[in-house]
């Protein structure tokens, strides 16, 4: 969702930076994109635990997440990617079901994923961080999206992921893993996270979709 379908990972770093610093937490732009796609509640007991050394339960992390989420949604509200709309167009034509895997579990993102992508995905289709108990890195949020797609299997899923936690849950859920680099961090990031291709933007993956689709085929 952030990061590959809406433009709204500036506003997530700015976010976590200000949320985090009303509870003495040091976070920088980088330390967000970096996070990107994990479990906001494990970011959070990560950087407490290495910043005050201590271990803080989910429900208190959940009560901080909270206050991300509220500034978060004080932000203008960002764009769909530029590429998105014609790329899941072009995904939908050629047959396959499309789903949406992400750390978040914002019920007014889903509401709005929803309504902009009416044509494309159902509730249904749409993995949360509250449908896991291991986020990204680990496989299970693509393991549980597969699930929901209808027991399809790693081989017949395609991963389209912005940021190397997502790139490398992807890689471990054995799935073919397009990284497209729509943030700041280094295309190698996401080539060491175990993405089998690299984009520099969502454009470019529109562009070359085609071709792609007709070399899995193939």
């Amino acid at each position: 969702m952030d990061g590959v379908l809406y433009d709204s990972m500036p506003n997530h770093a700015v976010a976590w930076q200000r949320s985090m610093a009303t509870f003495g937490i040091s976070m920088t732009a980088d330390d967000a994109y970096a996070t990107e796609g994990a479990r906001g509640i494990d970011t959070i007991c990560q950087m407490v635990m290495a910043q005050q050394g201590r271990d803080i339960t989910l429900e208190e992390a959940q009560s901080m997440y909270d206050v991300k989420t509220q500034m978060f949604h004080e932000l203008p509200t960002p764009r769909i990617m530029p590429g998105i709309p014609e790329l899941m167009r072009q995904v939908k034509d050629c047959g396959l079901a499309i789903g949406v895997v992400t750390g978040s579990g914002q019920r007014p993102l889903i509401n709005r994923l929803l309504a902009d992508f009416a044509d494309y995905l159902d509730e249904q289709h749409i993995t949360t961080a509250y449908d896991v108990s291991c986020g990204k890195p680990n496989p299970d949020p693509y393991l549980a999206g597969m699930r929901k797609a209808g027991e399809v299997a790693p081989w017949e899923t395609i991963v389209v992921e912005n940021a190397p936690l997502g790139v490398k849950a992807g890689h471990a859920a054995q799935a073919f893993t397009i990284g497209v680099n729509t943030g700041p961090l280094p295309n190698k990031l996401l080539l060491e996270g175990g993405a089998d291709l690299v984009f520099n933007e969502m454009t470019q993956l529109s562009q070359d979709w085609p071709a792609l689709f007709e070399s899995f085929i193939s």
